[in-house]
């Protein structure tokens, strides 16, 4: 079996036309690979768009405001791709005068730019013959070849990279990492892949010995864990309170209303109870104007229940006024949210109850 030309021969019938194919802009690229990373390619398209217009060159990134860098990305989630992006492009003005690497080994020098993404950004943009070896990738290897070694396992990953690398086109390895992504995304696709037209059908263990739904492999993953949030919108005289999330945890960079975590779901009564031990609101008249039911979020490794309080005061205590940007309610919106807060802040309630316009 010539792998790679039975690849290629299907790429050429089958590539999508997407746009940072149409450019050889190593920055460009780059953008594009962070993006797709945890997002869909129909979602990503906009905001690739979106990206480069706003930050049309590495310094132009690299001289952000992290608050604007943060705005733009906002939606896609997953922000630690953001602050690395950026945080990649200073690395790359102070220590490569403004211009990527052009080798996959300085590439992995670059904060933000994982084996998968220097793979892709040395081979499309450079041409150099190493492998972008990804989930689409690791799906059609171990079907292929019938590989049960779990993909999320350090011998795993090894075995796949070396296999990529045997495998890979050393005259066209761009358009062979391209095609991959391509095979993964239209024809070998996790659920329902189209096996009886699929080039490979009469090679592929996995199609031969109708073992399709068992590879690739992957480890047990622990259950996700259960975090109870409990965010308080303060109303004051068409302000509201808002801070930074500063702690190495979920939403670094972002902006949130004060908020209070808890080990556990809380009683009425004992939400009433914490509503009067918070330092933020003490000594002020505090009015509850809408109560949430818990709003589920859910990421990779925990699920976030958000329950938010509206609420009103007569005067802002030193605690608030002192820990928090206080800004026109609304105003809010222009600020980078996690999702969750940004979904509650466009439903009924947060209309009702939190906005100053009629």
């Amino acid at each position: 079996m010539d792998f790679s030309s039975i690849l290629l021969k299907w790429y050429k019938a089958n590539a999508r036309d997407l746009p940072w194919r149409n450019t050889s802009n190593p920055y460009y690229i780059w953008v594009s690979e962070v993006i797709l990373q945890q997002t869909r390619v129909v979602q990503g398209i906009s905001y690739y768009y979106r990206f480069i217009e706003r930050f049309p060159t590495i310094q132009s990134l690299a001289d952000a405001n992290i608050d604007d860098v943060m705005k733009v990305w906002q939606g896609l989630g997953y922000y630690t791709r953001a602050r690395n992006l950026k945080a990649g492009a200073i690395q790359v003005v102070e220590q490569y005068n403004g211009s990527l690497p052009t080798s996959y080994r300085e590439l992995l020098r670059i904060k933000g730019l994982g084996a998968y993404s220097a793979a892709a950004v040395a081979s499309f943009a450079f041409d150099e013959a190493v492998p972008a070896v990804d989930g689409n990738v690791y799906r059609i290897l171990s079907r292929i070849f019938g590989i049960f070694t779990p993909i999320d396992s350090t011998s795993g990953k090894k075995e796949f990279f070396a296999l990529a690398n045997e495998l890979i086109s050393r005259t066209e390895p761009g358009r062979f990492n391209q095609a991959l992504i391509d095979f993964g995304a239209l024809q070998c696709t996790p659920k329902s892949p189209r096996c009886p037209e699929c080039p490979f059908a009469d090679y592929c263990y996995a199609f031969q010995n109708n073992l399709i739904a068992a590879l690739p492999v992957k480890g047990k993953k622990k259950p996700p864990t259960d975090r109870f949030f409990y965010y308080f919108m303060v109303k004051h005289k068409g302000y509201t309170y808002i801070k930074r999330r500063e702690q190495k945890d979920i939403w670094h960079s972002l902006y949130e209303f004060p908020m209070h975590e808890t080990s556990a779901a809380l009683k009425p009564d004992e939400l009433i109870e914490m509503l009067n031990s918070l330092s933020f609101l003490s000594g002020s008249k505090v009015k509850v104007l809408n109560i949430s039911q818990p709003v589920r979020h859910i990421l990779s490794h925990r699920t976030i229940w958000a329950t938010f309080l509206i609420l009103e005061i007569d005067k802002p205590n030193y605690v608030i006024a002192n820990e928090y940007v206080r800004v026109p309610i609304d105003n809010v919106n222009n600020y980078s949210l996690p999702r969750v807060i940004d979904a509650y802040m466009a439903a009924e309630p947060a209309l009702k109850y939190f906005s100053t316009k009629k």
